[in-house]
């Protein structure tokens, strides 16, 4: 019983440490929530993707939109949520082709304790047929 208390204590004690490593400006936590709400369909933004020499947009997405997180190089995916359906974009840039992402509102989020999500969905396996 004394060895299983000392095991917690040491987890615990290894715990804070790596949380007292881990520590972060107000800036960075807040920065970290916004991108999960935006990947969380929660941030209205405003995607536009403009020509460099022409000064012209070439294309503008507008809405619950999170940008690909794990996109190949001079490519960029947008996933935007429209009611309960989705609407994914791919998009090639090049020299001359870039984009800029506004977020068109405040959103709040916590600058003092990291979000984190839980979707059980994700976990358990859709065995439905076709699903």
């Amino acid at each position: 019983m004394k060895l299983k208390k000392i095991a917690a204590a040491a987890v615990v004690v290894a715990a804070m440490g790596v949380g007292a490593v881990a520590c972060s400006s107000d800036a960075d936590v807040a920065s970290e929530n916004l991108s999960k709400a935006a990947d969380n369909f929660e941030v209205p933004r405003r995607i536009v993707f403009y020509n460099g020499i022409t000064n012209e947009y070439i294309l503008v997405i507008e809405g619950l939109c999170s940008l690909g997180n794990a996109d190949k190089p001079r490519e960029i995916t947008v996933t935007c949520k429209d009611g309960d359906k989705y609407i994914k974009d791919f998009l090639g840039l090049s020299d001359n082709v870039t984009y800029v992402v506004e977020q068109l509102q405040g959103v709040k989020v916590s600058d003092a304790h990291y979000r984190t999500i839980f979707k059980p969905s994700n976990v358990i396996p859709d065995i439905r047929p076709g699903g």
